[in-house]
């Protein structure tokens, strides 16, 4: 039986894979596409415009609406008064670092010279989970997608691997194997990770509890899957160069050293953002796309803030432990 507190079940077409909005698929591999496209949709069971709304959800979008709008003032702020004040050309850098030091300091600021064991191990272990695929015939993956139900319906009797039920944790289908075309099995995992790291942000989500949604909502679980996808593009990981090819990735990779789930909590934020974007914009399912490609901006802009060695220190971490 459906649970009372899920917000509204979505019906989705099959996905138009031809439309990839990070990468050319001629250069890529592991990770291929985001799986949301252009969709023929089918009308959504949705619930009236008073349903499960109240004054103290909309109250609650605006706050979380002007949080999410404060932290980005704040990211901006740094960056300025960082390069107001040590940025390249500064005057307190002319004054008081010789002009040799100043030149290896701008080009270290860049790319790092090297990994270190440490770095490079951890790397190599996550580049080898991006290139594992969904195998629904594997038994420890369809544990995985079992203990993800768990997580997610602690008091609900787990469905069989194809099931309507699956539909209303926001997989396309009855059968969420074929919904991890572009993700792979990290995807999955990353879930599992919110789930049980960040329960209550994660039922949060999970249920659509705040603010005042659209009639068309995102799917869930497809879109922690497209986000997966999102942040191993945007942090190059399928590069076969070890090296960082952008300060956002120099500086995920610092984080690496010090913290082997660096990713997976990197992840848990920019769903967060993901869903705080949807409200602010008050976006719709037709405009998905759109905002996985903003909330990207967000955490690339907090990773090169030169205060951050932690996913824990990002600004945008507060709203997912609020």
């Amino acid at each position: 039986m459906a649970s009372k507190s899920i917000r509204r079940r979505l019906h989705y077409g099959e996905v138009d894979r031809d439309r990839d909005e990070f990468v050319d698929k001629s250069e890529s591999d592991g990770l291929r596409e985001p799986l949301l496209g252009k969709y023929a949709h089918e009308q959504s069971e949705a619930y009236g415009p008073g349903d499960q709304q109240d004054e103290f959800g909309e109250i609650e979008g605006e706050q979380l609406h002007w949080t999410h709008s404060f932290s980005r003032w704040i990211v901006q702020f740094a960056q300025w008064l960082a390069h107001l004040v040590i940025g390249p050309g500064s005057l307190l850098r002319r004054l008081f670092l010789p002009p040799s030091i100043i030149q290896n300091k701008q080009d270290n600021e860049t790319i790092q010279e090297s990994l270190s064991s440490l770095q490079e191990e951890r790397l190599r272990n996550l580049r080898q989970r991006l290139e594992v695929s969904f195998d629904s015939t594997c038994v420890d993956h369809q544990d995985s997608l079992k203990q993800l139900w768990m997580l997610a319906y602690p008091d609900r009797e787990l469905p069989p691997l194809k099931s309507e039920l699956w539909k209303e944790m926001g997989w396309q289908g009855t059968d969420p194997s074929t919904d991890f075309r572009g993700g792979g099995l990290i995807s999955l995992e990353n879930l599992i990770f919110f789930a049980k790291n960040y329960p209550t942000s994660f039922q949060r989500l999970l249920h659509k509890q705040d603010g005042k949604r659209a009639d068309w909502e995102y799917p869930f679980a497809v879109a922690g899957v497209n986000i997966s996808f999102m942040l191993g593009q945007m942090l190059d990981l399928q590069s076969s160069n070890g090296k960082p090819t952008s300060k956002a990735r120099a500086r995920f990779l610092e984080m690496l050293r010090s913290d082997e789930a660096t990713f997976d909590n990197l992840y848990c934020v920019a769903f967060q953002l993901f869903d705080v974007q949807w409200l602010a914009k008050c976006a719709s399912y037709m405009e998905f796309n759109e905002v996985l490609k903003s909330t990207r901006a967000q955490p690339e802009q907090e990773l090169v803030l030169d205060s951050i060695s932690s996913v824990q220190g990002l600004p945008s971490y507060k709203m997912l432990c609020r």
